[in-house]
């Protein structure tokens, strides 16, 4: 495999970022710590602990309820129903962001890398979203088409008040989570009833939906991120996807998806690793944090170090769930895996140069 293919990332080679959700309740110190710990690649903390409306889903629900009274959300036993309009939810939806917002506005004054945000894909949206009869949006093609349309104008005035607000920064780089995306394709997404499954959705469907939040962004780099070990890495490709984020660390994730991130990279797309464990205690060793990457590189034939510009480093999946001291540790380590790994490259680039 040749480095001929490697297109420019809006990161730095091998840089360290996170999935997006943080502990705690506090959006100033979620800021300082994805600041202090992620200079280089910077993103808008989620703090799901906040309660309803911090939750993927309701903040996603909130960005489309400021752009369409159509998609305005509350809560009922099993998550998030569709309503006829904006209630206090869908409002405290919009003030967290908000919050969030400001709070990464006022730690990052002259900020000049990328900042990544995160928003709910339309597969997931669907799968989890009921209509008023209690069914999911997934079941209803036209209600998938339009959270489809609905999400791409919600993503542009985000990205919009992004730039506003971080004006200096290099990209906006919006990350879709899809952790749905699997289930839906291969129908396990549960009736009301809970008596059967929504029939799977069809790849080429799929893919139709997805480029049309992709593709159209204008100057933001739009990717995907999925922590399932079934990640559909081919379909996100040819969906337009810049990048995938995806989880390395789970052993049935090693070699399965050689073949389709072999394809990926030789195609350009960046590469966001999950290497580190979003949950843990103790010390991590540069070693063992990672194994992952430089594992899936060799066996891929990624000597050139010219492949890791399209590489970026985060934990396995977000961090809602860690301990605060764990989220100092792990992104310590993503920041540690970048440099053992561009060490190793530039390493095995000389060794190869002597070598001639």
């Amino acid at each position: 495999m040749t480095a001929d293919a490697v297109l420019a990332m809006p990161w730095s080679t091998a840089v360290a970022t996170s999935v997006g959700s943080l502990p705690g309740t506090e959006p100033i110190e979620a800021a300082r710590i994805v600041v202090g710990e992620l200079g280089g690649f910077v993103h808008v903390a989620e703090l799901p602990a906040r309660g309803p409306g911090a939750d993927m889903i309701g903040r996603t629900g909130g960005m489309l309820a400021a752009v369409s009274t159509h998609f305005a959300l509350e809560t009922t036993p099993a998550g998030w129903r569709l309503t006829s309009a904006p209630g206090r939810q869908m409002r405290q939806a919009w003030s967290m962001l908000g919050e969030d917002l400001d709070a990464l506005e006022e730690q990052t004054r002259g900020y000049t890398g990328p900042v990544k945000v995160q928003v709910v894909g339309p597969w997931t949206l669907a799968a989890a979203l009921e209509l008023r009869t209690g069914e999911r949006a997934l079941r209803d093609e036209l209600a998938v088409r339009d959270i489809a349309q609905g999400l791409a104008e919600a993503i542009d005035v985000h990205v919009a008040d992004v730039r506003r607000r971080l004006p200096k920064a290099s990209a906006v780089v919006v990350q879709l989570d899809e952790p749905a995306l699997p289930a839906v394709l291969e129908g396990r997404i549960g009736t009301a009833s809970g008596l059967s499954t929504y029939r799977a959705v069809d790849g080429q469907d799929a893919e139709r939906v997805l480029r049309q939040v992709i593709q159209g962004r204008g100057d933001a780099v739009v990717g995907v991120h999925c922590c399932d070990p079934g990640i559909p890495v081919d379909l996100l490709r040819t969906s337009g996807a810049a990048f995938v984020s995806l989880d390395l660390v789970p052993v049935e994730n090693e070699r399965t998806l050689d073949d389709p991130l072999g394809r990926a990279f030789e195609a350009g797309l960046g590469i966001l690793a999950g290497c580190v464990p979003s949950t843990g205690v103790g010390p991590l060793g540069d070693a063992q944090a990672s194994a992952p990457l430089r594992a899936l590189l060799h066996r891929l034939g990624l000597e050139d170090p010219t492949w890791l510009d399209q590489v970026a480093i985060t934990p396995s999946c977000g961090m809602a769930g860690a301990s605060p001291a764990w989220v100092r540790t792990a992104l310590a380590a993503c920041t540690a895996v970048g440099r053992v790994v561009r060490q190793d490259q530039t390493d095995g680039a000389e060794a190869a140069d002597d070598s001639g």
